[in-house]
């Protein structure tokens, strides 16, 4: 009887971790949950900001560039998605890769003038964090893990995404 009990759990956890996987929006991908490496960076008015300061929150990090195509099309849609999780806790973190301050400062202006900015001007933290083309977007989670992957440009205002990233600000 308990070898019964024993693999019907095994078989329900395994069930269920697929039923979970198989939930992700197209485009994101389920990552190792290993230790997000902590960084500090600089935006165009000088201002710092260090990934452990969101300890707590889930953290939204973003590579993109403005002379990337699916990156234009998408900034404004990240402009929307910041005004409607204004107050939770989450950290829409934009990184741009390796533009100037005047190319950045103009492009936001154009398509989402409240979104800030950080600038990775040597790419170093682009080479650490090693997105496999723009723009990338890692959630990592309130005890800084890095959980999901999304690579290309998303439609974050679709219900499938905003579903996903609704679970995510309801789980601790």
């Amino acid at each position: 009887m308990k070898r019964k009990q024993s693999l019907f759990v095994l078989l329900f956890i395994f069930l269920s971790s697929n039923i979970v996987a198989n939930e992700l929006p197209r485009g994101l991908i389920s990552l190792d949950n290993s230790l997000a490496k902590d960084f500090t960076i600089t935006d165009y008015d000088g201002e710092k900001y260090q990934l452990k300061s969101s300890k707590g929150k889930w953290v939204f990090l973003h590579f993109w560039a403005s002379w990337c195509g699916p990156c234009r099309k998408e900034m404004p849609i990240i402009y929307k998605l910041q005004k409607q999780l204004a107050g939770k806790p989450v950290d829409i973190i934009l990184i741009n890769t390796a533009e100037d301050e005047d190319t950045i400062f103009s492009f936001l202006g154009t398509v989402a003038p409240d979104l800030h900015s950080y600038m990775d001007k040597d790419g170093e933290l682009t080479e650490l964090w090693a997105p496999r083309g723009l723009p990338t977007t890692f959630f990592i989670d309130p005890q800084g893990r890095k959980r999901y992957l999304a690579l290309g440009g998303r439609a974050w205002d679709e219900p499938l995404y905003q579903g996903f990233i609704n679970k995510l600000l309801e789980s601790k």
